[in-house]
C-alpha cells in the first residue's frame, strides 16, 4: 500500500519534536523567516534537530532569504531539505545546490502546470492557499484547482487538520501532506501531541481507504 508522507511544520519546542516523531511524522519543518511567530534561529533549529532519529528529515522554510542566511542554516543542518515560500526564482532555488520544495500559492486563475514546469528541479511542489504576506496562513484552498497529471510530486498544505486531511488525500492524492496550525492548541509554534497523533492517524485512515477503493 502506498503511504502519504507527513510533514509537521513550525516546531519550536523539544517536547513537540519528540511528540511529532512519536506520532509518525516523516519530516519536521523549521521556520527561518524572522517575521513568523514560529521563527527559530539556525542554532535553535540545530538543537531541536538533534532529537530527530534516522530517516526523519529536517526541512528549513525560507522566504526571500539571502545566500548567507541559507548558508547559515545549511552549516548547522547539512542534511536539511530546503523549502522556498517567497518570490524566489528557479535560479534562486537551485543556487544552493541542495534538494528543495517550492511552495505555490493557489487561487483561481493560477497556472500550476506552468509553475511546476518552471520549477521542474524541485523535488515537489507544495500547494498552499494564497494569503496576504508570506508563509502559510492556515487557510484551505479549493482543491478542485489542482490539475491532474501535474508531472511533479505534490505536497498538500493549507489549513489541514485531522478533520479534513482524509478528504484532502482522497481528492488530491498528494505524495505528502504538510500541517502546522492544524496541530496547534495553545498558540503559534506550540504543538499539541494529541492533535499531531490524531492527524497522523487520519492520514493512515485515508491511505487505507484509497488502497481499498482505488476509484475514490
Amino acid at each position: 500500500m502506498s503511504r502519504t508522507r507527513i510533514k509537521i511544520c513550525g516546531l519550536t519546542r523539544e517536547a513537540d519534536v519528540l511528540a511529532a516523531v512519536e506520532a509518525g511524522a516523516d519530516a519536521i519543518g523549521f521556520v527561518f523567516y524572522a517575521k513568523s511567530a514560529r521563527y527559530v534561529s539556525p542554532a535553535r533549529a540545530a538543537e531541536l534537530a538533534r532529537l530527530l532519529p534516522p530517516f526523519v528529515t529536517p526541512v528549513g522554510l525560507f522566504v526571500n532569504a539571502s545566500e548567507a542566511e541559507i548558508e547559515a542554516g545549511l552549516k548547522v543542518l547539512p542534511n536539511m531539505l530546503l523549502q522556498f515560500h517567497g518570490d524566489e526564482s528557479p535560479q534562486d532555488c537551485e543556487r544552493p545546490g541542495r534538494p528543495f520544495l517550492r511552495a505555490a500559492r493557489m487561487e483561481p486563475g493560477f497556472d500550476l502546470l506552468d509553475y511546476a514546469q518552471q520549477y521542474s528541479a524541485a523535488q515537489a511542489i507544495l500547494l498552499d492557499a494564497h494569503v496576504e504576506g508570506y508563509g502559510g496562513g492556515g487557510k484551505v484552498f479549493d482543491w478542485s484547482l489542482i490539475p491532474k497529471n501535474l508531472g511533479s510530486p505534490l505536497v498538500l498544505s493549507g489549513g489541514l487538520h485531522a478533520g479534513n486531511v482524509l478528504a484532502g488525500i482522497t481528492q488530491a492524492r498528494p505524495w505528502a501532506v504538510d500541517v502546522s496550525s492544524g496541530v496547534e492548541a495553545q498558540g503559534r509554534g506550540l504543538k499539541c501531541a494529541r492533535l499531531m497523533r490524531e492527524f497522523c492517524e487520519a492520514v493512515a485512515q485515508a491511505d487505507a481507504l484509497t488502497a481499498s477503493n482505488p476509484e475514490i
